[in-house]
């Protein structure tokens, strides 16, 4: 599903953000990006989203180059930005989820199938006439979640999607990328806080510095997480075994 070859990215003020990155993430799969604050997860999934151009190397989504095919990208990969505060532009949570179908220049009636069918998969049917400022935080998050969905993205990209939530919120957003993950989307989750997602994903990329320096099975790398600055699960921590 997507194909990263050599990718290398420069910001303006000269920070080499992103080093020689090499990775491929199957279609269908629920890939865990963790490291540390500054490694380049956030960089990493934009370049993916199309948001950045890379500086060098390439990035294939479903064969569409990032670059030369942007509007293919877009309407293969959507993204769930770390603040939904953001990502939100309506006043109320149904306009709020017609604003990407709507920029696709969908006729009117699939639009509002769209709206329709995202409200019901995020369980926000019961809120689709709430302003949005009202909404509290979980209830952002999934709606950041619904009006990505109703582009139809084969990829969803979560930047930190547990940041600044309650343990409701974060059980409520998990719950749903679970769901997400079984109709059969392929997630992408960046966080430097690895407990709450890791028992759910099929594989793990570890940064640090710019650089992927390890990647394959969780149970494989939980136990190296610290050398790379990242907080292992608290099973580890306390020497025992994944139960």
């Amino acid at each position: 599903m997507i194909e990263i070859k050599n990718l290398d990215h420069h910001y303006p003020d000269g920070t080499h953000a992103l080093k020689g990155i090499n990775l491929t993430i199957q279609k269908g799969e629920f890939l865990l990006v963790c490291g540390p604050n500054g490694s380049g997860k956030t960089t990493l999934i934009r370049l993916i989203s199309g948001l950045f151009k890379p500086t060098s190397g390439s990035i294939h989504v479903h064969g569409f180059n990032t670059l030369n095919d942007s509007k293919e990208v877009r309407g293969l990969v959507g993204m769930v930005f770390q603040d939904p505060d953001s990502q939100i532009v309506g006043e109320t949570v149904k306009e709020d989820i017609a604003f990407g179908p709507e920029n696709l220049g969908l006729p009117v009636e699939e639009i509002r199938e769209r709206v329709d069918w995202a409200l019901q998969v995020m369980g926000l049917k019961d809120l689709s006439e709430k302003p949005c400022y009202l909404l509290s935080g979980g209830e952002k998050r999934r709606l950041a979640i619904a009006g990505v969905m109703a582009m139809k993205p084969q990829v969803i990209l979560f930047d930190e999607p547990f940041a600044n939530l309650d343990y409701p919120g974060i059980q409520e957003v998990l719950r749903y990328m679970i769901q997400l993950h079984q109709e059969g989307h392929t997630l992408v989750v960046t966080t430097h806080d690895v407990e709450k997602v890791i028992a759910h994903v099929n594989r793990m990329a570890v940064m640090q510095r710019g650089e992927i320096k390890a990647s394959g099975l969780p149970e494989n790398l939980v136990k190296e997480l610290s050398r790379f600055g990242v907080r292992p699960p608290c099973y580890v921590l306390l020497g025992r075994e994944k139960m």
